[in-house]
């Protein structure tokens, strides 16, 4: 009977359980993409990505679900499911760049993408922690570090790709080269806008109901 009343009244933790699954598999999808860039020789294998993007897929679709068979919800509809998507576009949008890794690894040999791919895990730890404390109705003070600490995060991408494109613009590399590492730089820029994106709904939502 308790529990009857607690998911009447909106205390059911499913929506939270789903959410931070949702973000363990968008950080699973990056801890992937640096596996992936480790190996310096062999064909890439892009089923992993696949089955974290299917993975992420399920989830969005079961909170999409649970939305249409839950009387009240812990968080408003609209909330929880721009988080759901958001989290959803980050392992999506990597499985891209593998893809596109996949295709051009044999023409340029060994990319050096580390410096990025710091600043892209540090944001999906950064996501995942704010996923996981809103089951505990923080008050915003509690997310402004993580959230000010994203917003370095994609400070920092942002210089980078700015000093990436000046030297692919130096007149130093082949055309070909130029047109397909702007391509996969952009790509993971992406990746870093997707991780804000997600604390920009978590922290919005916080500050709604704070």
């Amino acid at each position: 009977m308790i529990n009857a009343i607690r998911r009447l009244l909106g205390y059911d933790d499913k929506f939270f359980a789903l959410l931070e699954a949702s973000a363990a598999e968008a950080q699973t999808s990056v801890h992937l993409l640096r596996d992936l860039l480790r190996r310096a020789d062999g064909n890439p294998t892009l089923e992993e990505f696949a089955a974290t993007r299917r993975k992420g897929k399920r989830i969005t679709e079961e909170i999409s679900e649970q939305l249409c068979k839950t009387f009240v919800t812990p968080l408003e509809r609209e909330d929880i499911e721009a988080l759901s998507v958001a989290l959803y576009k980050i392992p999506k949008t990597i499985e891209k760049f593998s893809e596109k890794y996949a295709c051009c690894r044999a023409q340029l040999g060994h990319l050096d993408f580390s410096r990025q791919l710091d600043l892209i895990e540090q944001a999906a730890a950064a996501v995942v922690t704010m996923t996981g404390r809103l089951r505990h109705r923080p008050h915003v003070e509690s997310l402004q570090d993580e959230n000010e600490r994203l917003l370095r995060l994609e400070g920092d991408a942002d210089r980078l790709i700015l000093a990436l494109v000046r030297d692919l613009y130096s007149g130093q590399h082949e055309p070909l080269r130029v047109i397909i590492l702007l391509d996969l730089h952009e790509t993971l820029e992406k990746v870093m806008d997707r991780c804000r994106d997600a604390g920009h709904v978590i922290f919005q939502t916080v500050l709604k109901y704070s």
